[in-house]
């Protein structure tokens, strides 16, 4: 072919971009030489008589305030020099050598007002790196100045970290000159917190008292507004007795007349504080109605039996954000059943009735609690591309409400599904779904690849726990993320007794594991253990507490409800 009837072809080169890192610093590198020399500076910031020369393109460039300011009709865009207002002058240097330097140092006597001046400038990472900064610095001598100060400027997460840290130190916090410093509106607001870590409603009481004497004059007067937030239907008798007998309230005829008003009125039927409860495991026996409350550190175990009229047919157990336990129970293969636990009478309530399901015997159930709505999870694994079904339960409306399906890929026998913030999650080993409670709708993640048969998951915080039925894989999945990381801790003891599903569970902040072990002392084939999880040593450590034979029970589902429980309760019943 002569080679004017050539014909070439060049394949086409998709265009790329290049990053140069080294200039973006270098650039901002160059700003800050040329603020330090004060060159081709076409502005003067001047705050309490202190003169800034600055360049307007930086400033602009670095807050949307200044861009509005040098860009708009303001007069201030036209003026060599600008005043500004409402800032010092020392913290405003410290901004001005952020933004000419990416750089930021802050200290407790200086983040306040550095999260005010970053306000006013509308510079966020200033801003959220102060709040970051004070949400890690609340301890005692801390604590009410940033509160306060989180308070007036509505600094969301130092607030939360705040009061989070008064309602696990407030019998100690109580005490202290800081305490006495409080508004009464501050007051109220914290004993009004179920989340107290407090044994006795006796100590909101006398903490409030010694609140009141401390400025007795001019704080008597705001006893009868506070009196209500006690909450009287925790205290004894002889308790009540003793407040109204309390020099404080004979002196207020106001406050005695609101006692008694809240005592025989009833008012005030509020929950057990968090400190008057201990977490417990739940596990349930099918043959003799015994549920089983375990909490290993506290040594505690405790049994509750159950006439078979007086508890139903376990099908799902699940516990709410709020410690409330539901049971599920299925009759007919079309009808589900709700059962919520009366913790002061030891009595299981029916709550609610789902009469147009299609449930079957074949069916895989699994139970869970996500934002106070019941969800119902059923799967049939006979099928070539089993079918996910969902429906919820609202137990302040009493309503059942069926939810988007969810059809999976192929039939696997070993799933589990978990909820976790305010998702749930159906996961196995080569499909993990998640479900989004507020827009019905199921998306896809990754899946825990290396785990061939899912046994048990959990949650604990933003991430999911999970292993394998013989115990020999353990992955933890980050949920915000969307990834897996494998924890290498376990070391296996010879040998599981795979007869029972091994369950996780969160226990006082901590993850545990439930599982049947080989008897090293030979005296029984196996034996219950308890083991807890260290993430900082990554690895598994035998709790070493003494248990019944849980053999007979069951960890509902892939992972063992854990509930707040008021034990005396226990004695009393």
């Amino acid at each position: 072919m002569a080679a004017a009837d050539q014909e070439f072809h060049v394949s086409a080169v998709p265009p790329r971009s290049y990053q140069n890192k080294s200039y973006l610093h270098g650039f901002l590198g160059t700003v800050g030489d040329l603020q330090k020399a004060g060159v081709l500076q076409d502005v003067v910031l001047e705050v309490e008589g202190r003169r800034f020369p600055c360049h307007r393109l930086v400033l602009s460039a670095a807050s949307p305030y200044f861009r509005a300011m040098f860009t708009s009709d303001m007069a201030e865009s036209r003026q060599k020099t600008v005043v500004l207002q409402d800032l010092d002058a020392g913290v405003f240097g410290e901004i001005l050598s952020y933004i000419y330097s990416g750089t930021l140092h802050v200290s407790l006597d200086k983040v306040q007002p550095l999260y005010q001046a970053a306000d006013l400038l509308q510079l966020d990472y200033v801003r959220d790196i102060c709040s970051s900064y004070m949400a890690m610095n609340v301890e005692h001598s801390t604590c009410v100045d940033l509160y306060n100060f989180a308070d007036v400027f509505s600094v969301g997460i130092v607030l939360r970290r705040c009061v989070e840290w008064i309602d696990i130190n407030f019998t100690e916090f109580s005490f202290s000159e800081e305490f006495c410093s409080l508004s009464v509106n501050q007051l109220t607001e914290i004993i009004s917190h179920g989340e107290l870590d407090v044994k006795e409603e006796t100590t909101v009481w006398e903490a409030v008292v010694r609140w009141v004497q401390h400025s007795r004059e001019d704080r008597l007067h705001h006893l009868p507004s506070i009196l209500p937030y006690i909450r009287f239907n925790l205290l004894t008798s002889d308790d009540t007795a003793a407040i109204l007998d309390h020099p404080l309230v004979k002196e207020d005829p106001g406050s005695s007349d609101v006692v008694r008003s809240v005592v025989q009125k009833n008012k005030t039927k509020l929950n057990r504080r968090h400190g008057m409860t201990t977490e417990m495991v739940l596990l349930y026996n099918f043959s003799s109605k015994e549920l089983i409350f375990i909490n290993p550190h506290k040594g505690k175990c405790i049994s509750r039996t159950y006439k078979p009229e007086e508890i139903p047919c376990v099908h799902g157990m699940t516990v709410t954000s709020d410690y409330d336990i539901y049971i599920l129970e299925t009759r007919n293969k079309l009808q589900l059943s709700l059962y919520k636990y009366n913790h002061e009478e030891n009595v299981w309530e029916q709550t609610g009735v789902y009469s147009n399901g299609t449930h079957n015997e074949m069916y895989e159930t699994h139970f869970h609690a996500v934002g106070g709505v019941l969800y119902y999870l059923a799967l049939n694994p006979e099928e070539e591309r089993p079918l996910l079904q969902i429906i919820k339960y609202s137990p302040h409306t009493n309503q059942w409400q069926e939810c988007s399906q969810l059809q999976l890929r192929e039939t696997l026998c070993s799933n589990v599904t978990v909820s976790c913030g305010s998702h749930l999650y159906f996961l196995r080993s080569q499909e993990m779904h998640r479900y989004d409670p507020s827009q019905d709708r199921w998306s896809e993640r990754t899946p825990p690849i290396d785990i061939s048969d899912v046994g048990s998951a959990v949650a604990m915080g933003t991430e999911i726990f999970c292993i394998d039925w013989e115990f020999t894989q353990t992955k933890v999945y980050d949920t915000e993320s969307d990834s897996w990381q494998k924890l290498q801790g376990w070391s296996n003891p010879g040998g599981l007794d795979v007869g029972y599903r091994p369950s996780l569970f969160v226990l006082d902040k901590q993850l545990h594991l439930l599982i049947d072990v080989p008897d090293t002392n030979r005296q029984r084939s196996s034996t219950d253990h308890i083991y807890v999880y260290d993430r900082s040593a990554d690895t598994w450590i035998d709790v070493k507490a003494t248990l019944p034979n849980i053999k007979r029970y069951d960890a509902d589902g892939s992972c063992a409800p854990v509930a707040r429980m008021y034990l005396p309760y226990f004695r009393e019943t």
